[in-house]
């Protein structure tokens, strides 16, 4: 019983979590959400340059969404350790994604998270571009939500 009570407690707290960011991009200013879409766009193709389409998360093996989980919560903590806030914000929609994946409570509010960065303005396609092009990248497929999570 205390098992389930502390699952449910950990459940909870991720769509809290997931439900801050979407309130938050939801009041933010136009230039905060291009940044959170360019940064996602970007490392949607820092993964894809490895192999692994983030877009398509949600057919993912669970024991592979759980790893990407894991590693992207561990690198979101070392960006912001060295201050790279703004990458670690477009990680950190990633690794709402992958939680949504696995806990199906928290995919409507993920689900609002990439209408915001959908809506974001014209701006973020082009930083996006940019942070590809810097980083030696292949040119993305573009902004989009990942398979399962458009409205």
């Amino acid at each position: 019983m205390f098992s389930e009570w502390k699952q449910e407690k950990a459940t909870a707290a991720l769509v809290d979590e997931a439900q801050a960011l979407a309130d938050k991009l939801a009041a933010a200013k136009p230039h905060f959400v291009e940044g959170y879409a360019a940064a996602a766009q970007f490392w949607a193709a820092s993964y894809l340059a490895d192999g692994q389409d983030l877009h398509e998360l949600i057919d993912w093996p669970p024991d592979a969404v759980a790893r990407f989980a894991s590693t992207a919560q561990a690198r979101i903590a070392a960006l912001r350790k060295a201050r790279e806030y703004d990458s670690s914000d477009g990680l950190a929609i990633w690794l709402h994604t992958a939680r949504a994946v696995t806990e199906p409570r928290v995919a409507p509010a993920v689900r609002v998270l990439w209408q915001h960065l959908l809506d974001a303005g014209p701006n973020a396609d082009s930083v996006a571009q940019d942070l590809i092009q810097e980083a030696g990248l292949e040119a993305d497929q573009g902004r989009r939500a990942p398979k399962g999570f458009a409205i």
